[in-house]
């Protein structure tokens, strides 16, 4: 994952520091060294870094610290909000409106991934109620309009483009035009790849500008584009004058620093990072969010949203639930819920710790995991299934059987069946409370999404070490808090396994993930 390696690098550094017997100015003078080389090597640009040590130094006087003063959480706190000083230009990107159209234009370089995210950005509009649209005005390019085409046509999203046309400008104002008179909310024009030295077509982008008259332009970067971002944005922004930057394929394995030196650079604020090649793989960006993640505290704000979005059918099990049961089948069906959220690896950056529990597993390994239990419950009759897992106990040769239909071992028909008869006494327990759960829940509601956030980091801070992984909350409490994410009336999704008990299960490896940095996220978010 792109800059994955640059957070645990720079985490390192400030743990091994807050954790040394002494903690002085030499020792913190070479957690900054380390810090500044880290980003460096990640391709973020030198007078950056060299920005970003000042700061920290301003940030943090040791010679004027009283006796008294908790350096730990001082020294913490000074590199998290330097890290997101550097990544927030301070200015805030165009917001579309509802019932006007919003014309907004892409640019970027060639291969950077500006007709795929152009989908992806209005399949996210569409899913927030807009109505939206796409104009190809790519006509350079062989194959553009096809790819277009074919991706608005999966997304279901109406599209404009010309195979007869060859001029770009015609194309785009007729396309907004058309779509205007039809009274579309965000009509989003896809242009061609250009580079700074290419004259030519840096004059056709201003004169398709001209055209359609864009309330937003968004510049396309790719996070592996390394020192060059920097230069290329700079004439891209002296020419377009771009309004906000999407980041591309952060999913990849490059440094990924350019494309924030690129922010830096141009005051220009990221409003959207590229997560992987699904449609569905595009993150709304937050200064906070981003760096929380990078450094393994994971990003509530996220994940909530990220659930919302999926609408998993959470209504049965919510019923059952209420009722003081959970049966294998309830299980199972939290089982496939987390296999739709995405890779295990998407998911494991937003919540606190459990990039620490991961460790070296990787997206496959963990995805067969999960399937592996999801087969096992498939090898069970209507009656097993429906069931708490006693039957098991009291008949133990319907083990061997489900092991041998499902291709697995005895013991991870055990340990699955562990996990639901955990799940089915959380339920027995919650029974009295989920009332004035949701009671309280309904309270909270009305204080709107930053009063939710609110609410939940405070319950999420008092819930420290009851999820054995260094104060991770088990996805129970954390799916009930989202109030509604999961589509039924009840609320979340009610009898979600515990998140840190489910990866034991998958590679056996507990142990502390916490590390991190405890109190940074609270000192640094807004």
């Amino acid at each position: 994952m792109v800059l994955q390696d640059l957070g645990r690098r720079i985490n390192a550094a400030v743990t091994d520091l807050t954790r040394s017997a002494t903690l002085d100015e030499k020792a913190f003078d070479g957690m900054i060294k380390e810090i500044s080389n880290a980003l460096v090597e990640a391709d973020v640009n030198i007078k950056l870094v060299a920005t970003l040590r000042k700061t920290i130094k301003a940030s943090v006087k040791f010679h004027e610290l009283p006796p008294h003063a908790n350096k730990k959480r001082i020294i913490q706190k000074a590199v998290f909000d330097s890290l997101v000083d550097i990544v927030n230009p301070h200015q805030g990107a165009y917001q579309p409106k509802k019932g006007k159209s919003n014309v907004i234009m892409f640019v970027g370089l060639q291969g950077a991934g500006k007709t795929t995210t152009c989908t992806k950005l209005a399949r996210w509009y569409q899913a927030r109620g807009f109505r939206t649209c796409l104009v190809c005005a790519d006509t350079f390019r062989a194959g553009a309009f096809d790819q277009l085409k074919q991706n608005a046509t999966k997304a279901k999203i109406p599209y404009y483009g010309s195979l007869t046309q060859t001029d770009p400008v015609v194309v785009a104002r007729d396309g907004v035009e058309k779509f205007k008179k039809e009274r579309f909310e965000i009509i989003i024009v896809d242009t061609s790849g250009r580079h700074q030295q290419e004259d030519a077509l840096f004059a056709e982008m201003v004169e398709i500008q001209a055209a359609v008259q864009p309330h937003q332009t968004v510049m396309v970067l790719d996070a592996s584009i390394g020192q060059a971002a920097e230069a290329q944005s700079r004439a891209f922004k002296e020419t377009a004058d771009f309004g906000a930057i999407i980041i591309t394929k952060t999913d990849g394995a490059a440094a990924g620093g350019g494309a924030i030196s690129a922010v830096a650079a141009t005051h220009t604020p990221i409003v959207f990072i590229g997560t992987g090649e699904h449609l569905l793989d595009l993150e709304k960006f937050n200064p906070q969010s981003f760096v929380s993640k990078l450094l393994g505290m994971g990003d509530m704000q996220g994940l909530v949203e990220h659930v919302q979005s999926l609408k998993l059918d959470q209504k049965e099990t919510m019923k059952n639930i209420t009722e003081g049961k959970f049966s294998v089948r309830d299980l199972r069906d939290q089982l496939s819920n987390i296999m739709k959220m995405g890779p295990l690896s998407k998911m494991a950056g937003m919540i606190p710790g459990l990039s620490g529990m991961m460790g070296q597993m990787d997206d496959e390994e963990g995805s067969l995991k999960l399937k592996r239990m999801i087969y096992i419950c498939d090898s069970m009759t209507t009656k097993e299934l429906d069931s708490d897992g006693k039957i098991f106990v009291e008949q133990p040769t319907r083990m061997t059987r489900v092991a041998r239909g499902s291709g697995t071992s005895v013991r991870e028909v055990e340990e699955l069946l562990a996990q639901a008869r955990l799940m089915g006494g959380m339920a027995k327990k919650m029974k009295g409370g989920l009332a004035g759960m949701q009671k309280a829940q309904g309270a909270m509601g009305g204080a709107g999404k930053q009063g939710q956030m609110a609410a939940m980091q405070k319950r999420l801070a008092s819930m420290g070490g009851g999820g054995g992984a260094g104060g991770m909350p088990d996805m129970g409490t954390l799916m009930k808090m989202m109030g509604g994410g999961a589509g039924g009336a009840g609320g979340g999704g009610g009898g979600m396994p515990d998140m840190s008990q489910l990866m034991s299960m998958m590679g056996n490896m507990g142990g502390n993930a916490g590390g991190g940095m405890p109190g940074a996220g609270r000192g640094g978010r807004r």
